[in-house]
């Protein structure tokens, strides 16, 4: 008998085995609706509706579908809380060939996620307690998931919506009980900027989601912070993160070259802070800041919680300059110049409701300026001539002008004393305020936003009153000396301090006025 050819023999082994991988593929093939339908739920973690399906086998084999929603599974009766434009699935035909439960990619373009307001009952209703669980990953191995172009709204109570869009996250590894790797790059809403974060989350613990880790590290650019009230300036930040989701732990700079409370001068602000972050609640809890404006560091603590959002700080300077601390918050020049200490405790209220951001503050706390001068030169000039005036070696009887004091003359001052911030207004109870030869003591207020000034209070003086004028003025307040003396004392005078900027005056306050 004849010997068939080689080429036969092959061609008909090889007939023989794409007959038994058809038969196998067909018989296992896993892109049939029936395998494929679980699969989306087990990635979505909830009831999902596929309206329109097709297969595909070249050059992957796989399936693509539209317009999917997408319902919690605990809450099939309320609004599917998303929607998906395009999924599609690629596998690998070696993969088929070896009947590995395995995805290469899946790819969503248009998914929008819409959450209800956090504590509401729909809320409750869609992600009651152990719902945790529909979230684990599928149970067929996703080797990339990429979602582009999307969306995730998260509504408030007030009817807002705050948007996050998405443009890109990568999720590798996506397997049920396994930690996953990603990157993103999404908007944040508001404040408006980017974010971009890459690390590995997972594996999910369903039966306490507060344990589950995450780590990676974050950048957080073009931040306009004029979105969340009167404050301006750019910001830019970047840091890393670790921990398990309750309890998470991270650290980050900024830096902000145009900072600014309203209409105040753009300052150049850089900061550290270590935080802890409760990924559930959204809560911070801040035992370390550090904030830099030129020569001046600003030590606080604190956190941001509650529902709405609150923010509690504590802040100390230890050894600043008081232009740096004024400059921001002030559109003129700063009125004093030199070193400041200060403690104090802030509260700033929720945001999104359209008060503005000095309004929402609240500062409560004393400060010392131990050695200032007035940055005008023109009014320090005046002060230092009142002081020379008002110390008891200086009584001669001349009443001329003083002549200009030089730079090496000017007298330094201090001011010292509880200061509070309400509304806009800066108040105080105990002002002292001391040059040489002189001290006042004064209460009233300062409003940031139009710097007009309200003190009254007492001035005294070594000498006696005549003292506070010179020429013809001192001669006419010489005979009203006795009244304003106190034994062993020189003069105490009744002041006021007001104004605004460009006339601010001190008179004499005989009546106190308030």
């Amino acid at each position: 008998m004849r010997r068939p050819p080689t080429w036969t023999i092959v061609l008909g082994l090889t007939a023989v085995f794409l007959s038994i991988a058809g038969w196998q593929i067909s018989v296992h093939w896993p892109y049939r609706y029936r395998e494929v339908h679980p699969l989306v739920e087990d990635i979505f973690g909830s009831r999902i509706k596929i309206s329109h399906y097709h297969r595909t086998y070249f050059p992957h084999p796989g399936f693509i579908a539209t317009a999917i929603t997408i319902t919690r599974e605990s809450a099939p009766d309320l609004p599917p809380i998303g929607s998906v434009q395009t999924l599609s699935v690629e596998g690998r035909w070696g993969d088929l060939f070896l009947l590995r439960r395995r995805v290469h990619l899946v790819e969503m373009t248009g998914l929008h996620v819409v959450l209800p307001p956090p504590g509401s009952a729909a809320s409750r209703a869609d992600f009651p307690p152990g719902s945790a669980k529909g979230f684990g990953g599928p149970h067929t191995a996703i080797e990339v998931l990429r979602i582009h172009n999307s969306l995730l709204d998260i509504l408030h109570d007030s009817g807002a919506r705050y948007t996050f869009a998405v443009h890109e996250l990568e999720i590798t590894g996506l397997l049920n009980g396994q930690p996953m790797h990603y990157w993103l790059a999404m908007e944040n809403p508001r404040p408006s900027g980017q974010i971009t974060a890459t690390g590995d989350f997972g594996p999910l613990n369903a039966s306490d989601v507060g344990a589950t880790n995450v780590s990676g590290q974050f950048s957080f650019n073009r931040v306009r912070l004029r979105d969340i009230g009167n404050i301006r300036g750019t910001l830019s930040s970047s840091g890393r993160f670790s921990g398990p989701l309750r309890a998470i732990q991270a650290d980050a700079t900024s830096d902000t070259p145009d900072f600014a409370v309203d209409d105040g001068q753009p300052t150049n602000v850089q900061g550290t802070i270590h935080c802890i972050v409760n990924g559930l609640t959204g809560d911070v809890f801040m035992p370390q800041i550090e904030v830099k404006s030129d020569r001046t560091t600003v030590h606080a603590s604190g956190e941001v919680a509650g529902s709405p959002k609150t923010a509690n700080l504590d802040i100390a300077i230890q050894r600043g300059r008081a232009e740096d601390v004024l400059r921001p918050f002030l559109h003129r020049q700063v009125p004093i110049v030199g070193p400041v200490a200060l403690h104090s405790h802030a509260y700033v209220g929720p945001s999104g409701r359209g008060i503005p951001f000095l309004q929402r503050l609240r500062v409560n706390g004393v400060f010392d300026v131990p050695s200032e001068r007035l940055a005008d030169a023109k009014t320090e000039q005046t002060l230092t001539a009142f002081s020379q005036r008002a110390q008891s070696k200086k009584t001669q009887a001349t009443h001329q002008e003083d002549p200009p004091q030089q730079d090496s003359e000017v007298v330094l001052s201090s001011l010292r004393g509880p200061a509070n911030i309400h509304n806009g207004v800066i108040s105080t109870t105990g002002l002292l305020f001391q040059v040489p030869g002189a001290q006042a003591d004064l209460a009233g207020t300062f409003a940031l936003h139009g710097e007009a000034v309200h003190l009254t209070g007492n001035l005294e003086m070594q000498t006696n009153i005549s003292h506070t004028a010179t020429g013809f003025k001192a001669l006419l307040l010489k005979p009203l000396a006795p009244f304003f003396k106190k034994q062993d004392k020189g003069a105490v005078i009744p002041i006021a301090v007001l104004g605004t900027p460009g006339h601010y005056q001190v008179t004499h306050d005989l009546s106190h006025r308030k």
